[in-house]
């Protein structure tokens, strides 16, 4: 058993506790959360650290199979040449793509990470998420524009899948300038009910072009690629508005990026009454577009936003922590206190796996990560992790 003390303990589901004590057993199970001085471990020996202790982070969004393009696409040129730059470089030495794989989930745990959402569209890191100390929900991405394999990719997304079935997975959309119409349709009917999607939602204007008027630089994408998109029809109205009632209605939907979602695209889906979340990326956002989401237009469903990295693709770093401090940067009326929650609570709540991780309770595991240098719960550049349990 391992008593861990600290300046303050951050529950995440209750107040802070100033100079707490968190009971682990040898398995990293919560079995007690005590204030300062309780009888019940006054005379046990514990480890004190200097800091905020926190659960661990949920990454709500990464792509980890791309861990090996760090530096290979451009910063600031949008996300239409951004993707035209992954699609024809994220071909590599199997080895080192299972070497970089690997790298990043243990860069990810050292940063304090204790579950990840992840995109994948192979089998590449099945056997290192099956070996690794975090837990993984994996999306296998489903992409179509032409309806004439729609099944035939819907069926290589489920074999693709049958390799992470030992762990969380789901299948999911990968994008509405991704999929055809048909595709959502067809995806509609294919899925369970407890078959979580993660959707790339207006990661740029160009996709609202795209939906709003059939304009824009995505039509030259489709060109360049070979894809036929002459069959798609403008909606006069924004992506999102425009393909959310081809979801699946009674499946939770985490909508990742959300760059350039608007307030009438948030009335728009509060109207649906769906289980939906908003994954900020904003790392990433200002890799590829250099634009950051309005923070503050979500703040009235703060209880449904989470946090994620992307990939290496269009990061420097897999680190929650860093993300924060430019949301904190951002949107610096947001008490950390409430950046926390979308970074460990709503992200183990979104990922459906709150009941064993995201806050520091008994019966779950959430990891617990020191923050150092942490003053009146403010983050700063100062502001480091380690990584306690």
């Amino acid at each position: 058993m391992r008593y861990i003390s600290a300046s303050f303990i951050v529950p995440v589901e209750g107040d802070y506790i100033k100079n707490g004590v968190v009971a682990l057993d040898e398995s990293g199970t919560v079995v007690g959360v005590y204030g300062a001085g309780d009888e019940r471990v006054k005379n046990e020996e514990k480890e004190f650290y200097e800091g905020v202790l926190i659960p661990g982070f949920v990454n709500a969004h990464c792509h980890i199979e791309l861990s090996h393009m760090l530096g290979k696409t451009a910063k600031g040129n949008g996300l239409p040449t951004f993707i035209r730059e992954v699609m024809r470089s994220r071909e590599e030495d199997e080895d080192l793509i299972f070497r970089k794989i690997l790298e990043a989930d243990q860069l990810m745990y050292a940063n304090g990470i204790q579950a990840v959402g992840d995109h994948a569209n192979t089998a590449h890191s099945a056997k290192i998420k099956a070996k690794s100390p975090i837990l993984y929900h994996t999306f296998v991405e489903v992409m179509g524009l032409n309806k004439n394999d729609i099944q035939d990719r819907l069926d290589k997304a489920r074999d693709v899948e049958f390799y992470f079935q030992s762990q969380h997975s789901s299948i999911t959309l990968h994008a509405p300038y991704s999929c055809s119409k048909d595709m959502f349709k067809a995806f509609k009917k294919a899925v369970q009910r407890d078959n979580i999607v993660s959707i790339h939602n207006q990661e740029s204007e160009e996709e609202n072009k795209l939906y709003r008027y059939k304009e824009g630089e995505f039509l030259k994408f489709y060109e360049d690629m070979g894809f036929d998109v002459s069959d798609f029809k403008a909606h006069a109205r924004n992506s999102i508005q425009s393909y959310l009632p081809h979801t699946p209605k009674e499946n939770r939907i985490i909508l990742v990026h959300n760059t350039y979602t608007t307030t009438k695209d948030l009335d728009f889906v509060e109207r649906q009454e769906r289980d939906v979340y908003y994954c900020f990326c904003p790392k990433a956002n200002l890799y590829i577009e250099g634009h950051l989401p309005r923070i503050l237009g979500f703040v009235p469903n703060e209880d449904r936003v989470v946090v994620g990295t992307d990939s290496l693709a269009s990061n420097d770093t897999l680190d929650i922590l860093e993300e924060l401090k430019v949301l904190s940067k951002a949107a610096d009326h947001i008490p950390f206190l409430q950046l926390l929650k979308w970074a460990t609570i709503n992200g183990a709540k979104a990922l459906g796996v709150d009941e064993m991780i995201g806050s520091i309770s008994v019966g779950k595991r959430p990891g617990l990560v020191l923050l150092e240098n942490m003053l009146d719960f403010r983050l700063t550049d100062e502001v480091k992790l380690k990584r306690i349990a």
